[in-house]
């Protein structure tokens, strides 16, 4: 699987994104949030922690196609987390774009992974919701 969401973090951490100004706005503060969760949860390689921001209907569009539901995502990234470790390295999210679209957001970023067999990077496109546990992924666009 090339694509990642990351599904992870925008501040505050060396794996973190890279915040030009303060957040004002705390629908995107608490996505930031869950971001850096997801993050941590994949660079301490915990497939539970990771896959916690996505919603249990969520669809995830990579290079294999289209995958629906979160069980099927999280058994796409399962092999990463062999061993409890993650062997494709430590991850990083560069923010680039987020905008309300209704009561969703849609996040655009850019992924990076180092320290693994390989630097890998690509795209995100990440639609999330607002649900009764907080804000969730429902859509992942990864490249």
């Amino acid at each position: 699987m090339r694509g990642l969401t990351i599904a992870a973090a925008f501040a505050l951490s060396p794996m973190a994104v890279h915040a030009a100004a303060p957040v004002t706005d705390p629908a995107e503060a608490a996505m930031r949030s869950v971001m850096l969760e997801s993050a941590q949860g994949w660079n301490g390689g915990d497939l539970d922690r990771f896959m916690a921001i996505y919603a249990p209907d969520a669809v995830f569009v990579g290079s294999k196609g289209l995958i629906r539901g979160k069980p099927a995502i999280a058994d796409s990234y399962r092999k990463s987390f062999a061993g409890g470790a993650n062997n494709r390295g430590q991850l990083r999210f560069d923010f680039l774009h987020l905008k309300r679209i209704g009561d969703r957001r849609i996040l655009i970023a850019r992924w990076n992974l180092s320290g693994g067999a390989k630097a890998e990077s690509g795209m995100t496109s990440l639609v999330f919701e607002r649900r009764a546990d907080g804000w969730k992924i429902i859509s992942d666009h990864s490249s």
